[in-house]
This record gives C-alpha cells, sequence and structure tokens, in this order.
C-alpha cells in the first residue's frame, strides 16, 4: 500500500511538471534584421551630422553678432 501512495504522488508530481509551460523561443530572424540595423546605424549618423550642423551653425551666428569665441 506504500508504494501505491509514493507511485500516486509521484506521477502527480511529474503530470504538474511536465504540464508547464515551456520557456518561449527567442524571437525569429527574419530577412528583414539586415536592413533595420542599417536603417538604425542611418538615423545615428543622421544624428550626428545634424548636431555637427547646428553647432556650426551656432559658432557662424555668434561669428556674425561680434560675440567673442567660447
Amino acid at each position: 500500500m506504500g508504494y501505491v501512495k509514493c507511485w500516486t504522488m509521484a506521477l502527480a508530481v511529474l503530470f504538474t511538471a511536465g504540464c508547464s509551460a515551456p520557456e518561449s523561443p527567442p524571437p525569429a530572424k527574419t530577412v528583414f534584421d539586415p536592413l533595420t540595423r542599417q536603417v538604425d546605424k542611418a538615423r545615428e549618423v543622421q544624428k550626428t551630422v545634424d548636431e555637427a550642423a547646428e553647432k556650426s551653425k551656432k559658432a557662424v551666428d555668434e561669428q556674425e553678432r561680434g560675440d567673442p569665441d567660447k
């Protein structure tokens, strides 16, 4: 009778563990991944160019007004 209780308990634990949700797989890579990386890189480059242009514009404006160099 002791074996029946042990087997029942063991089977209950195994069934519970077997029915748990599996880990979700990582997102699948698509054919568009290289393109999206290129777009992201282009956005970063554009941001850098815009910042440099803004600095140049400020420097030109300061020189036109006769402000001392900073």
